[in-house]
């Protein structure tokens, strides 16, 4: 883009722009203009992660109170997203603010220039909707700027102290504090130890917040549990009362593109409140749409519920862990897990993270026993439910015994009851348990520390008390339970140690029914809800998310595209088929059932409470593709029943109803394959009716052409009849691709003419244009979900039209400028940019000319 980062929004009215609701949507071109500059290493370094413009909307939407005097923070505020997302919200709502001072902090000189420009197109929008407004950029530290951090020194370097701001919004960067690093002596100064910089712009920011001031924040949620942010959680949440929590279901939703690993949340935090219900909502990315009459935003699978405070944050809890559960389901899972309530000292057990750091005594391993050395037993030891060692592998397998080691290095008696500290994101369950009973020949054992071992007093359990711990640990309910407070993959010693369990008896008495530690998933999950049936009568919650699953596989089996093997789906056959979590596939029915009372089903007895305006999704993105696929039927009591009606219904196909009574019997397989040979499926249905919808695009020789229905053909007929016309007047048409028969049209031997034979058309662009009264060649790529003219691809199409004769011009189309947002930070410099919501306009990529050939080596960096 063109080095004035204001001219966008200096190309349009103020006015015009609050209207349009594309304010926020200029600052996303900043960041993702930023984003191509920085260096990623360095990025990563210092934990510089830029906000997307749909989850900005989303945070500004959180804010309760916005009216009066504004004071508003933003720390890291990057290209200024967050505050410029905010301003939007102020100036689209009918009671603005009497005045807003916007104050944001960045230290990257790369993004302050962007930063800079957001922040005068901010106050210029407050102004123009008749808000006083002002702004302030410090380009400094916020933690060693902050007043608390600079106790006992002479001078603050800002006036802005305590109780100053009204509202804070922000992403602070993620990364790790050393212990003797500036910023952590600054925070000790502030009161506060933390070991990671998120948290310490959060805890700084809230003392920063006036009483009753608001918090949106978008952070990782590994301060939720776990030990390293304990001292954390007690000093934020003196200070803040959450009202609100998001949960990004996919770990890499979020920041999509920068290798973000971490599982973020989005909260909303009040100072000095008193602890009221909570808002929870949960969405599978951040592909936020906002309405803007009343700027509230959603995703297209949006759940909400609401909850009492001590349900998140229990006031006996002094560890003040935030127990997150987005849905009834997993709330039901928290009650069942409430039957037991034993804690491990009730047991008389300890749990320790393995005592022998292995780098720390190099000189003491060694790969095979010898004389002198005694077990040390690693995670890639225990295998299932056995133990094997010693074992070929890069570790080694024991370690001698010595002054230095001996006191890393405990009895070889009794049972061990072991646990992974690490499991993979894609294992099956997050705690994994083992029993070590000593049967290795030493006096001695050491435990490397990747390990939580469970004993009491350095020595093992009793047998049948090791069995029950184990039985209990690795079964389906705690690993849900787990699953649902742990926003990583370590399972820590604190962890195990929050866990409540069953008594002493009831675990001795589990040992005693078990003679293999080999069980079967199956077999452990009865055995527990055995004891629980003992207890209560509610209904196993496990059982919903068995019945969930099973309803994926059958959706998986009658051929369901991709885009309908998803948990909403699931849930809307499982609501077709009236079919409660207790019952069994035998008992289903055919109910008539409209949206709105498959919804409510959905909520009753999966404990999924969808948001209202998610309805047209299960219409558009699961019923719809359902009655195309012969699954279900629509209207089938009233077929001529108009479209609009409240009385819209579907119901189970008997086809289908007949098929799916055998699921989970031996009849299932042969039924499912008789009736996939008779009925086609869904892609060949599809395919028959793309045919009859095909899209019409008539070429310069006045001849029709037709392209398989579809976005991308859409934006293809686009190129033609609405660019060309304006851009290149009179060109001829030299090619145009299809993704359904992949060529569409070509003049083959007219590009001949041109210096150019093609023997491959998988390297060519979307369209060829030849614009005679220039003498060049347009190659367009239509853009509707990936391949823009990226550097690769810029290089490709110069390679393949080397021998042009005409000048070559570059162009990505895209349908309109949300779309194009997604993939700024893709497209190649000196190429142009259309956009059909805006056809009369074009975007250059930076070079000396608009709309013309560049001749260069194609091997040059840089293009």
């Amino acid at each position: 883009m063109r080095g004035d980062l204001g001219k966008f929004s200096q190309n349009r009215s103020i006015k015009e722009a609050s209207r349009s609701f594309l304010f926020a949507e200029t600052s996303d071109f900043y960041r993702l203009d930023a984003s191509l500059k920085l260096d990623p290493k360095q990025r990563s370094e210092l934990g510089q992660f830029l906000t997307p413009t749909p989850i900005c909307r989303f945070m500004a939407s959180l804010f309760f109170d916005l009216t009066g005097d504004l004071h508003i923070l933003d720390p890291g505020a990057g290209v200024g997203s967050l505050t410029a997302a905010l301003v939007e919200r102020l100036c689209d709502t009918e009671a603005n603010p009497d005045s807003v001072n916007l104050v944001a902090y960045e230290i990257e000189p790369l993004l302050l220039n962007y930063l800079r420009c957001t922040m005068a197109d901010s106050q210029a929008l407050c102004e123009s909707v008749g808000i006083k407004a002002q702004s302030t950029i410090f380009e400094d530290d916020f933690i060693l700027n902050h007043p608390e951090s600079q106790k006992g020194e002479l001078g603050n370097r800002t006036s802005l102290g305590d109780n100053f701001f009204t509202h804070v919004i922000m992403n602070p960067p993620y990364k790790k504090i050393k212990s003797l690093s500036a910023h952590r002596l600054a925070l000790r100064k502030a009161g506060i130890e933390t070991s990671n910089l998120y948290s310490a712009f959060m805890y700084l920011a809230a003392l920063r917040l006036r009483r009753g001031g608001e918090m949106v924040a978008i952070v990782p949620r590994s301060f939720c549990n776990g030990p390293y942010f304990k001292r954390f959680r007690i000093q934020f949440f003196s200070l803040m009362a959450l009202r609100h929590i998001h949960v990004f279901e996919k770990r890499n939703s979020v920041f999509r593109g920068d290798e973000v690993l971490q599982e973020n949340i989005i909260l909303h935090a009040v100072k000095g409140a008193t602890p009221s219900k909570i808002g929870i909502t949960s969405s599978q990315g951040g592909n936020f749409k906002c309405d803007q009459v009343n700027y509230s935003c959603f995703s297209e699978d949006l759940t909400q519920r609401k909850v009492d405070y001590n349900c998140v944050i229990s006031e006996n809890d002094p560890n003040r862990f935030v127990h997150i559960a987005t849905n009834n389901l997993e709330q039901w899972i928290v009650d069942r897990m409430a039957n037991f309530s034993a804690t491990l000292s009730d047991l008389g057990v300890e749990v320790s993270t393995g005592p022998v750091v292995d780098f720390r005594l190099k000189d003491d391993l060694c790969f095979t026993p010898e004389d002198g050395a005694v077990p040390l037993l690693y995670t890639a030891h225990f295998q299932g439910g056995n133990i094997e060692w010693p074992k070929c592998m890069k570790k080694p397998n024991a370690i001698y015994v010595t002054e230095k080691s001996r006191k890393w290095l405990w009895k070889n008696e009794g049972h061990f009851v072991i646990t992974k500290r690490f499991s993979a994101k894609e294992e099956r369950r997050r705690i994994v348990a083992f029993v070590y009973s000593s049967e290795l020949s030493s006096k001695l054992i050491g435990f490397e520390n990747h390990l939580n071992v469970f004993h009491t007093n350095q020595v093992g359990l009793s047998p049948n008390l090791a069995k029950g711990l184990f039985v209990y640990l690795n079964c389906s309910l705690v690993d849900r339970y787990f699953r649902q407070f742990n926003g990583h993959t370590q399972v820590n010693a604190t962890d195990l140690r929050s866990l409540k369990y069953p008594d002493k008896d009831t675990l001795e008495r589990i040992g005693k029914r078990i003679d293999s530690l080999t069980l079967a998933q199956e077999d452990i999950d009865n055995i527990i809800e055995l004891e629980i049936s003992h207890i209560t009568q509610d209904t196993n919650p496990l059982l919903a998310q068995q019945k969930i699953d099973e309803a994926l596989r059958i959706l998986t089996a009658f051929c369901l595209p991709r885009g309908q093997q998803n948990e909403r789906s699931a849930l809307t056959l499982l609501a077709l088929l009236n079919l409660s979590p207790e019952k069994q596939w035998q008992e289903i029915e055919k109910p008539l059932i409209g949206i709105t009372p498959i919804m409510e089903f959905v909520f009753e007895f999966y404990g999924r409470e969808y948001a209202p305006n998610t309805r047209e999704t299960f219409r558009r993105q699961t019923m719809h593709q359902f009655v195309e696929a012969g699954v279900a039927l629509y209207n089938p009591d009233k077929p001529d029943r108009p479209v609009n009606s409240p009385k819209a219904c579907y119901q189970i196909s008997e086809e289908v109803f007949h098929v799916i009574t055998k699921f989970g019997t031996e009849e299932w397989e042969s039924a499912l394959s008789t009736y996939l040979k008779k009925q086609e499926s869904l892609a060949e249905k599809w395919a028959k009716h793309r045919h009859m919808q095909m899209i019409p695009v008539v070429v310069a020789d006045g001849s029709e052409i037709k392209l398989t229905p579809g976005d991308h053909s859409k934006l293809i007929k686009a190129i033609i009849t609405q660019f060309a016309p304006r851009f290149a007047p009179g060109a001829e048409v030299i090619y145009i691709g299809d993704t359904g028969e992949k060529v569409g049209y070509f003049q083959a031997e007219r590009l001949a003419e041109l210096g150019v034979t093609i023997d491959q058309h998988g390297k060519m662009p979307d369209v060829v244009l030849y614009f005679g009264f220039k003498d060049w060649l347009l190659l367009i790529e239509s853009v509707t979900s990936h391949g823009p003219v990226d550097s690769k691809r810029h290089n490709e199409l110069a390679s393949v039209f080397k021998d042009a004769t005409p000048g070559i011009v570059y162009v990505t189309a895209f349908p309109n400028r949300t779309i194009m947002a997604r993939f700024l930070g893709e497209i190649s410099w000196e190429t142009e940019v259309w956009c059909e919501d805006a056809p009369t306009h074009l975007i250059h990529f930076n070079g000396e000319h608009l709309l013309s050939p560049y001749i260069k080596n194609i091997d040059e960096e840089g293009i």
